[in-house]
């Protein structure tokens, strides 16, 4: 929370400027409220800068406002700092304090994110006598949708798509007036003069509620719903595909037509208590679910629950999240089981938010469609988060944190404005300005062309939004990634340099800059473990240690390397890993002397070895990879757990760490420390050596997962204190999409902190490539500011790896 600073002496007016997320919030009301309860005079509006407020009277009663003002301030605000100055009230008129039009000036405020439902509006939706019952669009300031609405700013309903709804008179009434929660509520409506809802039949035909005895088109969806039908309910930042999670045919169906074979579905429940019949759920992760911000929060399943097998195959884990608009709450009201509720659109499309986007690509996948009329501007993904090493982690920053700005140190308070690109996987977008960094919500991988069109869109408007000029644009080093070649391209059309960065710097810059970390800290020993990202030698990163900060990072150990056969064919068909690890540990022929009667082994005599072995001995179409979740990938495939094919991301990783026991249960892997010419190098040949042997002598895959996860965190911890004593480093940064493997994580943070280390991990961004753009957007500015002090030309920026 800011603090706030000392006032000016024997002054009787003051202008104060609050920066911060502060405008559709409340926050001119409250200052009002105060202001009238102290006796003071003066004015507030909104501006590009925050909230303006002139104020005069006793100097005791303005500093009286300022604490209120902290500590009162409206529950979706978010002050980051107060400045203080001097007015000369001489002249001015009057001796109220009244709340002013916005001003027109240079954008240097936030948006605010999405809010879920607050509990005055779900009364009021409840309350039959209540002129808003059951209506699906109610909102006041401390919730209802603004970044999915937003067209520019400052945010008033002119520049959202509330402007196509007039206020009725009492709607207006309250939005002028102060004393009342919705004064100035941009999306302010009600059943008179707001946003409709209604429900079609795939094929475009009206249902009428009546006819089925509903009471309007959300009751009506919900009852088809609970006779096993397949709906499409657009939101407030895009269209779910909804069912009934208990039904095991209504979810295989949804799954067949979506085209979305083994990935988890999320879930919806109606209130806590209903996902506590479904899934574990502790005090911290309840506190997560009722955020404003929703996030789908991935909890522990509980055994035998009712939901339906085809809900999370493969899973030991469920994402629920709970009701975040009144339309929501409506459908769910009369539900004791969770709904999915996934994103509206085939498999690996960006979710549809526009009707007849929804009509053209749902219409073969939901059986009716749940339609209103509120034009969503801007895709907002559902945020996912879960609880691990005892604090919440964002895995997608999305719905209700995007984009609110995320406060840098304060020795980037002058860094240049710096738009970075993200990477190509995951994708956002990162402004960098006045000493914050605005991160997009999340987009998505830019494989997609209409994921890639959609980020393009997107950057044109974050720049409208913040009228951001930047003096540089960050992007990844990669030669091929959409994202650079865009960045590239959007530097030469605005005369600036495009600045390249290595990936996995950036990853180490990123969680540094998410926790904080000045500037003049000191070196840190960053662990950047990953799938997969363009080394400097051309090779695939995926398993570094670095020492230095944010733009000297030098990289002082890795993972052995193994070839990566197939190239990208190797990500998606995890055998062709194990092949190349097996091949490294042991030498193709000596393994199937020693090892040919295991299964693995009888699993590749119909596979193209031959083939790939002339591949991994010329190189061709077989680039040397240090990666760690290549290394997940090949144990999976050696226990049977996705040696095929994955289906997305991370499955094999992610499935096999669901069979990991208790860590302690079991003795971990052997690993080999090794390396020359001042690179240390981690091997995992000794780990197969052990992993083969269990698996002759009848091991389960539950022991072979257990003690993979448990040597490789011994091992990483056993280097990186290696490292630190050697380079004299106390604190320790781990970044990297394999940090979402909560046994790994916890395990490592553990035995790093046991060994005296100081470790920073994500919080407020996600580990994974979603905060890759956080990283770039400081490493960058770093560099070219360094660059301009200097005194060289930018032209000859380096490329910061």
């Amino acid at each position: 929370m800011a603090q706030t600073p000392d006032p000016p002496s024997a002054s009787t007016g003051e202008l104060i400027r609050v920066r911060g997320l502060v405008q559709g919030v409340g926050f001119r009301p409250t200052v009002w409220r105060l202001a009238r309860d102290l006796g003071l005079a003066g004015g507030v509006r909104n501006d590009g800068d925050g909230v303006l407020i002139r104020i005069a009277g006793a100097a005791a009663d303005i500093e009286a406002f300022c604490r209120r003002l902290v500590a009162e301030q409206p529950p979706l605000a978010r002050i980051d700092g107060i400045e203080r100055g001097a007015w000369d009230r001489a002249g001015q008129a009057g001796a109220d304090f009244v709340i002013e039009h916005s001003a027109a000036t240079g954008v240097h405020t936030g948006v605010v994110p999405d809010a879920a439902t607050c509990p005055a509006c779900l009364a009021e939706i409840r309350d039959p006598d209540n002129r808003r019952h059951r209506y699906p669009f109610t909102n006041c300031t401390h919730c209802g949708p603004r970044l999915s609405i937003v067209r520019a700013i400052p945010y008033d309903r002119a520049n959202t798509s509330m402007a196509a709804f007039p206020m009725c008179p009492d709607c207006a009434a309250e939005y002028r007036d102060p004393a009342d929660r919705r004064f100035h509520a941009q999306p302010n409506a009600c059943p008179t003069c707001g946003p409709r809802v209604w429900l079609e039949w795939s094929d475009g035909t009206v249902l009428d509620p009546a006819e089925r005895g509903a009471a309007d088109a959300v009751a009506a969806a919900s009852a088809l719903l609970a006779a096993g039908r397949i709906v499409a309910i657009k939101g407030i930042g895009g269209f779910h595909l909804a069912c009934d999670a208990a039904d095991a045919g209504a979810v295989a169906e949804l799954r067949r037509r979506k085209g979305r074979y083994a990935k988890p579905l999320a879930l919806m429940a109606r209130d806590l208590d209903v996902i506590a019949c479904y899934a574990d759920l502790d005090a911290a992760a309840a506190e997560l679910l009722r955020q404003p911000a929703a996030p789908i929060v991935l909890l522990p399943a509980r055994p035998g629950s009712g939901l339906a097998p085809g809900v999370a195959p493969g899973q030991t884990t469920l994402g629920f999240m709970l009701p975040y608009s009144p339309l929501h709450h409506l459908l769910l009201a009369d539900w004791d089981r969770p709904l999915v509720m996934t994103s509206g659109n085939r498999s690996e499309e960006p979710q549809c938010i526009d009707n007849d986007d929804a009509r053209r690509r749902l219409g073969g996948i939901a059986d009716a469609l749940l339609l209103h009329d509120r034009d969503i501007v801007n895709r907002v993904d559902d945020s996912v988060a879960r609880i691990m090493d005892g604090a919440p982690r964002l895995l997608r920053r999305a719905r209700g944190f995007a984009p609110a700005p995320l406060t840098l140190p304060e020795s980037m308070a002058s860094l240049p404005p710096v738009l970075a690109m993200g990477g190509e996987l995951k994708n956002t977008l990162c402004l960098l300005q006045d000493g914050q960094a605005v991160l997009s919500q999340h987009l998505g991988d830019l494989h997609d062309a209409a994921t890639a069109r959609e980020f393009e869109h997107t950057i044109a408007l974050y720049r409208a939004l913040y009228e951001h000029r930047p003096a540089a644009v960050a992007v990844d080093a990669h030669p091929g990634y959409h994202a650079s070649e865009v960045g590239r391209r959007l530097a030469a059309e605005l005369g600036v340099p495009a600045i390249e960065l290595q990936h996995h710097r950036v990853h180490i810059a990123a969680v540094l800059a998410d926790n904080g970390y000045p500037t003049d800290g000191g070196p840190v020993l960053g662990i950047a473990l990953d799938g997969s990202g363009y080394g400097d030698d051309g090779t695939v990163w995926g398993g570094e240690w670095f020492v230095g900060s944010y733009t000297d990072l030098r990289r002082v150990a890795r993972l052995a390397q193994v070839p990566l056969p197939g190239g990208t064919r190797a990500i998606l068909e995890p055998w062709r890993m194990l092949f190349a690890h097996l091949d490294a540990a042991f030498g193709w022929d000596a393994f199937q002397a020693r090892f040919g009667g295991l299964r693995l082994a009888r699993y590749f005599a119909k596979r193209p070895v031959d083939l790939l072995r002339r591949m991994t001995a010329s190189g061709l179409n077989a680039p040397l990879t240090s990666s760690c979740g290549r290394l997940f990938d090949a144990v999976a495939a050696a226990v049977g757990v996705c040696t095929e094919r994955i289906a997305y991301e991370g499955q094999a990783a992610i499935e096999l760490e669901t069979h990991c026991r208790p860590l302690d249960a079991v003795a971990g892997y052997p690993f080999d420390l090794g390396g020359a010419g001042g690179l240390r190098v981690l091997d995992p040949a000794p780990m197969w050596q052990s992993l083969c042997e269990d698996l002759a002598a009848g091991a389960e895959v539950t022991q072979v997962a257990t003690r993979f996860h448990r040597g490789l965190a011994e091992a990483v911890t056993a280097l990186s204190v290696e490292l630190a004593a050697a380079h004299d480093v106390g604190t320790v940064a781990l970044s990297g999409g394999v940090y979402q493997n909560r046994t790994l994580f916890e395990a490592l943070a553990a035995g790093l902190r046991a060994a005296g280390l100081r470790v920073l991990s994500h919080r407020r961004v996600p580990s994974n490539d979603g905060g890759l753009a956080l990283g770039q957007a400081v490493a960058g500015a770093l560099l070219l500011q360094a660059t301009d002090t200097g005194r060289e030309s930018r032209a000859a920026l380096p490329r910061g790896d």
